[in-house]
């Protein structure tokens, strides 16, 4: 079956009852026929569900489909996305080992790499997306892992997912390359084809779509999911029953949401292009991105969010995100509602103004995750908002 198809025909096995759906699975633990079971499923020679914390039909359906998704052999779902992202990284690395960021990430991720994890002993260097030799230059005998969003939040920088894993695994191969790909989703990009090792998301974001649980996932080779089990199971950072039904639910519709959300989001970045109110947009599908070649052949459509810078600056952006009407102000992404966000002062509010600028956040800068309305709703709003800028 396709890959679209899948998605929905997907499911737990269905129980004497015969449910259309499949049923939520509200419980903290799981019984055994006999006590052989339950040792033999402790000692990992049988599968078997034991505790929620650990696994549970629903989390196991909903990580199912991604790994189906991404090309992946085994997964793990999280509360959150950060929890997902953390994991990625304390599951996988220990007190000595060095970290190669590309720059544009997360403000909380960079928050992780630069505050919590020098506690314990953890260091990390930055390298820009533009200067791809400059990632080689950073690798040190003690670089475990390389981190990257592509595209980032919120420049929509890219990076070349084939020449980053055939240089990296040809000189490094020891070394783990962990990629977020939240903003493209698997059904638009899918960084394991070409030799990425771990993906991680926040659920919460398209996959969800409808601005209603937290969930984060990550998945990847099966050797490192199973060294990422350990640390989930004694640190508990489980997503509940009740959000990966909702979640498995969404991801039947996610093609189909993605097809209209980067529809729309083309041709806002098209009508913020030709406005004299606009500085510059970057939206990976459009021919004036910076990476647009790469983006044609790393991204199957350009994704659901534009950033621009207006002009201005702080006081024209705050006056945009004030007139508008329809479109929402909030720090969220991936809703079926369209979405404005100010990064300066809001999700990336705790970097210095030369960290900002340094991934393309200037105090103009604002991001739109443009959701399913109609578009004609959507550019309506945007061009009042606009008007009462200048």
């Amino acid at each position: 079956m396709n890959s679209d198809t899948k998605l929905i025909r997907t499911q737990t096995a269905r129980s004497h009852n015969r449910e259309h759906a499949t049923p939520l699975y509200l419980t903290s633990s799981f019984i055994f026929d006999d006590a052989e079971q339950g040792r033999a499923i402790f000692a990992d020679e049988m599968e078997g569900n034991i505790y929620s914390r650990y696994s549970n039909p629903n989390t196991t359906e909903f990580i199912d489909k991604i790994c189906e998704m991404e090309g992946a052999e085994a997964g793990l779902a999280f509360s959150s996305g950060m929890a997902a992202v953390f994991a990625s990284f304390a599951g996988l690395l220990k007190s000595g080992d060095h970290v190669v960021a590309y720059r544009a990430i997360f403000g909380s991720t960079h928050q992780l790499l630069t505050t919590l994890f020098p506690r314990w002993g953890i260091s990390n260097t930055y390298v820009d997306a533009a200067t791809p030799d400059a990632l080689l230059a950073a690798i040190t005998p003690a670089t475990k892992m390389i981190f990257l969003e592509t595209p980032s939040n919120p420049g929509l920088e890219l990076v070349d997912l084939a020449w980053l894993c055939k240089t990296v695994k040809q000189h490094y191969p020891h070394i783990i390359i962990n990629v977020d790909n939240c903003f493209a989703t698997p059904y638009l990009q899918k960084p394991m084809d070409y030799g990425v090792d771990i993906v991680s998301h926040s659920a919460t974001k398209y996959m969800d779509g409808q601005g209603r649980v937290l969930g984060g996932v990550v998945v990847g080779k099966k050797e490192l999911i199973k060294e990422m089990m350990f640390f989930i199971r004694h640190t508990g950072p489980a997503m509940s029953a009740f959000n990966a039904w909702l979640l498995s639910k969404s991801l039947e519709t996610l093609p189909l949401r993605m097809d209209r959300h980067c529809s729309n989001a083309l041709k806002v970045a098209q009508v913020l292009e030709a406005s004299k109110q606009v500085e510059q947009v970057r939206y990976p599908h459009l021919p004036s991105h910076p990476q647009y070649q790469l983006a044609l052949k790393q991204m199957k459509q350009g994704g659901g969010i534009v950033t621009f810078i207006i002009k201005g600056g702080f006081d024209s952006a705050k006056k945009f995100m004030d007139a508008l009407s329809m479109i929402l102000i909030s720090s969220n992404l991936g809703d079926s509602r369209t979405i404005a966000t100010h990064p300066a002062s809001t999700t990336h509010a705790k970097l210095s103004e030369s960290e900002r600028q340094s991934i393309g956040i200037f105090p103009g800068s604002i991001r739109i995750s443009v959701g399913l309305e109609n578009i004609d709703d959507i550019l309506n709003d945007i061009a009042t908002a606009l008007q009462k800028t200048s």
